[in-house]
């Protein structure tokens, strides 16, 4: 039988941190539950990388410390490794029943939900919230990088790439799945999405040249973007009939997200999700800008100290 070693990075002290320890208790139980409440200044990717060596289960299992898993997700995660020799990694998704509440929350994580949703199968990346890796794996590719993401960031995509790169396997299955319990607002959420998650997602892509469609950088992620955009042109310039049909465009190429939010919330969370989705698709393109400067004065840099 495969063991399961669960790893919690909670040096921040979360307020959420006894629910999602109870949550994993009630699942089907894993071998051993590692949490990292110190030292306080580890970043999540120091802290992980903690958790894995203490770990002395054949599979690492990742949990955020917002992120109550489902009573299933232990077995689903075992139960893959057993069967499937060759997988390397897993990770699974948020649910769709955000905890949080309030309209930028559902917005948010229904979004996150369903962006994992449209992209299962074999993946090219790797998510930390609810994600499992074999120890041995994870060990010999060298954990996160703890120097070039001292804050969260986008250090579970870096091992992702670092992973395919290798030729190990990936596999994103949705139905493993955790709620999360953040509550997010407009100005956390754009923040994250550009600072924390766009730009330096993007500067990775330019360094390593691939993973440039994986999950929402996947292409009808780029023409929603697109379409966003022409939507606010068309309302700037006051050409409402042209705002209107990029707005239908926006509309029909995300049906199924627009779909999932009337499900959950009805016509108030489509009424406010679709602007909140212009805003993300907005935030999207203003990280190319910043993404390609960093990248070509950081090239320009390491050119210059290599002389």
């Amino acid at each position: 039988m495969v063991t399961l070693s669960v790893v919690i990075p909670a040096t921040d002290k979360p307020a959420t941190l006894s629910q999602v320890v109870s949550a994993i208790k009630r699942a089907a139980p894993a071998e051993e539950v590692i949490v990292i409440e110190s030292p306080e200044q580890l970043s999540p990717a120091a802290a992980r990388n903690l958790g894995a060596r203490r770990a002395r289960g054949d599979v690492v299992v990742f949990v955020d410390a917002d992120v109550e898993i489902n009573e299933d997700a232990i077995e689903r995660i075992r139960d893959a490794f057993e069967r499937d020799s060759s997988l390397a990694a897993i990770f699974g998704s948020y649910d769709e029943a955000p905890a949080a509440g309030g309209v930028v929350s559902d917005f948010r994580n229904l979004l996150h939900h369903h962006v994992h949703h449209q992209g299962a199968g074999v993946a090219t990346t790797f998510w930390t919230g609810l994600g499992a890796i074999r120890r041995d794996v994870f060990l010999d590719v060298g954990g996160f990088d703890e120097e070039q993401f001292p804050r969260a960031s986008v250090e579970d995509i870096d091992l992702g790439m670092r992973l395919y790169e290798r030729g190990d396997r990936i596999v994103l299955d949705p139905r493993i799945q955790g709620k999360h319990l953040k509550r997010w607002t407009l100005l956390t959420m754009t923040k994250t999405d550009l600072l924390r998650r766009g730009v330096p997602w993007l500067r990775l892509v330019l360094e390593r040249r691939h993973g440039a469609t994986a999950l929402n950088l996947r292409w009808r992620h780029r023409m929603s973007a697109v379409a966003s955009l022409l939507v606010v042109v068309g309302v700037a310039r006051r050409h409402y009939w042209f705002a209107g049909g990029a707005l239908t465009s926006l509309i029909a190429l995300e049906r199924r997200f627009y779909g999932l939010l009337f499900g959950r919330g009805g016509a108030v969370l489509v009424a406010a999700g679709v602007p909140l989705h212009v805003v993300h698709h907005l935030t999207s393109i203003a990280a190319v800008p910043l993404a390609v400067t960093r990248h070509l004065l950081s090239s320009t840099s390491r050119r210059r100290r290599a002389r």
